[in-house]
């Protein structure tokens, strides 16, 4: 007696399940074919669109390179603990002037900012820096008191350069 291969059939016995049309694969890839086709469409408008409200490469180039920042003199606070151990902060900041803001007024406001800036850093404990989010929360409060000290619009965001816990 002869081997025989078992070989099972779709629902309607029309074909092996398994084997792919021609028909089907051609199909397929024509679908694929259109949908890269359409979302490269989608990126090339998108590209153009940003570009073209930013003023070209030349808009961008030129802001980057007028972008001007406050250095902020290094801060070093103690921490509330507890405990009463001696826990310190470091922080070095720099501000970026918003439309209302310039450099010499920023410059000109640094003792008030300090001022500003300094009961809240002394009233952190070393648990409110931990994680990730503890340095995005700083940085809305240093806004908030800038904008206290100086009025909404002045200073349009501030830049951790160090913030180190000992």
């Amino acid at each position: 007696m002869a081997d025989a291969e078992i070989v099972e059939m779709d629902a309607e016995g029309a074909e092996p399940i398994g084997a792919t049309r021609p028909n089907a694969r051609r199909k397929w890839m024509l679908i694929a074919g259109a949908v890269a086709a359409a979302l490269l469409l989608v990126a090339g408008v998108t590209t153009f669109l940003m570009t073209r409200s930013d003023g070209g490469e030349g808009g961008a180039k030129a802001a980057a390179g007028k972008a001007e920042y406050v250095d902020v003199p290094e801060m070093i606070v103690n921490l509330r603990s507890p405990d009463g151990a001696a826990h310190f902060l470091k922080v070095h900041l720099m501000l970026v002037p918003g439309a209302s803001g310039s450099t010499d007024t920023l410059t000109s406001h640094i003792p008030a900012l300090l001022d500003a800036y300094q009961p809240f850093l002394r009233e952190l404990r070393p648990e409110d820096l931990a994680g990730s989010a503890a340095v995005f929360r700083i940085k809305e409060e240093l806004l908030r008191r800038s904008a206290a000290v100086l009025g909404d619009g002045a200073v349009k965001d501030v830049l951790v350069q160090d913030l180190v816990q000992q």
